[in-house]
């Protein structure tokens, strides 16, 4: 009884685990506005938590073939590299003589999530309620950033939530 029990606790964890996923990709997914269904994950950063809900998240996806690039060019919601100031600022961080802005996206030490693009698209989703002003010139953060790499055929799906 013990035996079938400890299995059947087992089983229910397995499916929790496998759902919180396959739910994360539902969410990318509906927040790009593109079937990711064929891209495995291959890196999942996310510091999402606690009491406000605040944190970063950059899931990697990774295609084995270029159908997903053929999606994202026949949409009109995604740009084409190079990126804009306020996506490179998130991103990588902008600076001139005098101001350094950014990277937001970025783990515990500071470095940015998402590795270098040259060639690609993107699409910045800002969350913010009510924002009439720049995203940069804010001092909270609530968006999604789809990048993908033309190169190597890799979605990043970034959420930022200060």
């Amino acid at each position: 009884m013990k035996k079938i029990l400890a299995s059947l606790l087992f089983l229910i964890l397995l499916m929790s685990v496998l759902t919180a996923c396959g739910a994360k990709s539902d969410e990318a997914a509906k927040a790009l506005g593109l079937d990711i269904s064929e891209g495995e994950e291959i890196s999942n950063y996310d510091t999402h938590g606690g009491f406000h809900g605040d944190g970063t998240t950059c899931i990697a996806y990774h295609f084995g073939d270029d159908t997903f690039l053929e999606e994202i060019k026949n949409s009109s919601e995604w740009s084409e590299f190079p990126l804009d100031d306020t996506v490179q600022a998130l991103v990588y961080g902008l600076s001139d003589e005098t101001t350094q802005i950014g990277p937001m996206l970025t783990d515990n030490e500071g470095h940015p999530i998402v590795p270098e693009i040259q060639n690609g698209y993107y699409l910045l989703i800002d969350r913010q309620n009510g924002a009439e002003t720049d995203i940069l010139d804010r001092y909270s953060f609530n968006f999604t950033l789809g990048l993908y790499d033309a190169d190597t055929n890799t979605l990043y799906f970034c959420e930022l939530d200060t």
